[in-house]
């Protein structure tokens, strides 16, 4: 049975930083792109960055590339998702996901955590 179980959310006050954490159980680790998105209420969910199985690339969206650091340990099947100078709108519930050999992780990911909430505010 796969699961993926995020740790480290929370509420923290604005410009500050904190480290998510997915512990992957149940699958082939090192086959697996992993990302993580974040779904602010009433929007969309959205991917937030995404790290590569085969060469570890790693990819953001724009406006939080200069902020959001994925990275990815194979030896502990974990991967963490940094965040600095936190923003009262960075706070949504935040996914984990792993989606099998792809370049990056796709809308559709084959499996999904349960969700974490982070709360920026004052």
């Amino acid at each position: 049975q796969v699961q993926l179980v995020e740790f480290g959310g929370g509420s923290v006050q604005p410009g500050g930083s904190l480290t998510l954490s997915c512990v992957v159980t149940g699958l082939t680790f090192d086959q697996y792109t992993l990302g993580w998105f974040r779904q602010a209420p009433g929007k969309k969910r959205e991917l937030m960055a995404s790290i590569s199985w085969r060469n570890l690339r790693t990819w953001y969206p724009d406006y939080v590339k200069d902020r959001f650091t994925i990275s990815r340990d194979n030896a502990k099947n974990t991967f963490y998702l940094q965040i600095n100078g936190l923003k009262p709108e960075d706070t949504a519930v935040y996914y984990c996901a792993a989606d099998r050999m792809r370049v990056i992780v796709t809308t559709d990911p084959d499996y999904w955590g349960q969700g974490t909430q982070v709360t920026v505010s004052s």
